[in-house]
This record gives structure tokens, sequence and C-alpha cells, in this order.
């Protein structure tokens, strides 16, 4: 059974659109949802969630209509959004004791254990955290409820090194069973690097890729070279830089012919998403 199937999903705004998105994540397994700012991600979970009324599409949760069940299915999803700001005189217990009742699988001694881990004080006023803290604080309640799919949104902003690395370690470890499944967005592509399973790509509010993580770094080449060599490459390529050095720049695997004799190699996540926003044209 898939986790996540997206179907289609499109939402016109003014200045902006999604066009047909659509991508499937299975259970068990962690999916990086990457894009630079503006590039629909956000408006994308939205939709999945029904925060936002779309203009089309479906999307199935373990295999139920979300629009049909929506209920039942928040019950089964941990939620967690970077940005969220909770209501600053409240203490954590306060904020706690409202949010649990409402869900019915609610684990308090497992809620009791992310707060050890994530050393968060319940007597503390949430003016008094720091943005880290706020965003471990959103994940204790995410996690503590037997959600069977976790949707983050920027989980790792505002955390330190050491609190990111305990974070992705925790990630993995909920996965491992095989029955929770994690659609995980952010910017900060090293941390999927570490810890996810598959990447789906978006840009300019459509889905450029979405695969396996290797085999969607290796369906790219990060090329190198002499401005001389450029004229044989430059049209298949997706973007490209040029400096004193020669020139740097990305293209799609199919479209490179290795007898060139230019060099390339495998580009990471990070020089991936770089690439495509030097891009000019239209996503295609």
């Amino acid at each position: 059974m898939l986790a996540l199937d997206i179907r289609n999903l499109n939402k016109k705004y003014p200045h902006f659109q999604l066009r047909d998105v659509s991508f499937q994540l299975e259970r068990g397994y962690i999916m990086g949802f990457i894009g630079a700012n503006g590039a629909g991600k956000t408006t994308t979970i939205k939709s999945i969630m029904n925060m936002i009324r779309t203009d089309g599409g479906e999307v199935h949760i373990l295999g139920k209509n979300m629009a049909e069940h929506e209920l039942e299915l928040k019950q089964e999803i941990g939620c967690a959004f970077g940005g969220i700001d909770f209501y600053t005189r409240s203490r954590i217990k306060t904020l706690t004791d409202t949010i649990k009742s409402f869900y019915k699988n609610w684990d308090e001694k497992a809620y009791s254990g992310y707060l050890r881990r994530f050393k968060l004080d319940e007597n503390k006023k949430v003016a008094e955290l720091s943005t880290g803290m706020k965003v471990k604080y959103s994940l204790a309640l995410a996690l503590s409820h037997g959600a069977k799919l976790l949707i983050l949104d920027e989980p790792t902003s505002g955390l330190d090194p050491v609190a990111r690395d305990d974070l992705l370690d925790l990630f993995q470890e909920l996965v491992a069973g095989g029955e929770i499944s994690i659609l995980f967005s952010t910017h900060i592509t090293s941390d999927l690097e570490k810890c996810a399973d598959f990447i789906t790509f978006i840009a300019d509010g459509q889905i450029i890729n979405s695969a396996e993580k290797e085999e969607f770094k290796q369906s790219y080449r990060l090329l190198n070279g002499d401005e001389s060599e450029l004229d044989q490459v430059k049209d298949g390529m997706i973007s490209y830089k040029v400096n004193s050095f020669g020139f740097t720049g990305l293209i799609r695997s199919q479209d490179f012919d290795p007898s060139s004799g230019i060099n390339a190699t495998t580009p990471n996540l990070e020089e991936i998403m770089i690439y495509f926003a030097k891009k000019e044209p239209a996503y295609v």
C-alpha cells in the first residue's frame, strides 16, 4: 500500500500555479521534497492536508481519499511546520493538554520520551523557546499520536548541526519498521543526502523528477570543461556558467555523450537545484 499518492494536483493563484503535481511515496520510506523558494512545496503540502481548496486532482493517504476521509486520516498524520508560531504566553504543558485532546491514539509515554530526547521543559512558556526549540516541540507533538505518515515542512530549520543530525537519526529509526513514512520538505539538501530514500523535485509549480535518490542524481551530469568545449553541449544543457577557468553546467544524462571527452561527474542535490534555478525558459 502507498503511504501517499498524489494525482494531478492543480491550484491557480494570480501569480503562481501548481500544474498537474503527481508523485507517490511507498510505506516505510523517507521522501525528500525539494525546490527553491516559491517553487510550490508548501502549497503542495497544504493541498495534501486539505488546508487549501485545490482546482483539481486527488490525494490518497494510506489507500483512502483525503477529501472523503479527512477526519479519519488526520488521526494518522503527524505534521510539523518550521514556521508555525504557538500562542506565546502559554506554557508547553497547557498547549499540549489542549492539542492531545484531538487525538484518540495520543501516547503520553511517547510524548514524555520526546520531551526528554529534545530537552524540552514543559513548564516553559512558548515565548521562552528559541526557534529550534519550537521546531522540536512541533515534532514532539507530531510524533506522539501513532501517526503512520509524517509530513514535515522545513523541520530542521533553526536547529544546530548536532540537533539536526540527531533528528535525522530519529527519522531513520521511525521508518525502519516499515510502518511509518515521511515526506520531508527542506532547503537543507545535505540532510536529505544523509537520510532520504527518494527525492521529489518541484520547480515553478511542476514536478521535474521523482525517483529513488541515487537514481535521481544519476539522471543528471555536472560538466566541467574549457570554454572551447562548451559549443558541443550548451544547446542540451539545463544551465551553465562560464568563468576564467572554463565552464560548469548541468545536463540530463540522456542528453550527454560520454565520448565527447568532457569531464562529467554526478551532481549532488544542491547542485541540481542551483542549476535548475539558473534556467531561464519554462521548466519542461
